[in-house]
């Protein structure tokens, strides 16, 4: 996948980076409790890349605009203060995805100074682990 991911972060929908990122998961031999999250987190962090790369409104975590979205730039924004920070920071993009997934994992999305378990931040560093090892 890492030749081709360039490509498909570039231009591909959602759902063909998704489909790449999960047939890379098959080929690996990851444990089956990281394999069922690793989609379902890609989701939420694509649902709003995506759209954003489509309409020329790509930035980094710290604020930075970014011309294109690649696997760094995923990756980027991969780690849980990131992604929850994301929610926050975007505007005009539906954020039900992402919202539905940092609700499943205690993210309160009325107040983003509240924080969330440690645990929730720890289990989603090995999930941005099993990404990179894809990328």
């Amino acid at each position: 996948m890492k030749q081709t991911s360039y490509e498909l972060f570039k231009s591909a929908s959602m759902d063909e980076i998704l489909n790449a990122i999960d047939a890379e998961l098959k080929t690996r031999n990851e444990s089956p409790f990281w394999v069922d999250k690793v989609v379902p987190f890609s989701r939420a962090v694509l649902s709003v890349l995506v759209v954003l790369r489509d309409e020329d409104r790509l930035f980094t975590p710290e604020g930075k605009d970014v011309d294109e979205l690649t696997p760094e730039l995923f990756l980027s924004w991969s780690d849980f203060v990131s992604l929850k920070s994301l929610f926050f920071k975007v505007e005009g993009v539906d954020l039900n995805i992402l919202a539905e997934y940092l609700h499943r994992y205690n993210v309160n999305l009325e107040n983003e100074n509240l924080d969330f378990p440690i645990a929730n931040y720890n289990l989603h560093q090995g999930v941005s682990n099993v990404i990179k090892s894809l990328l």
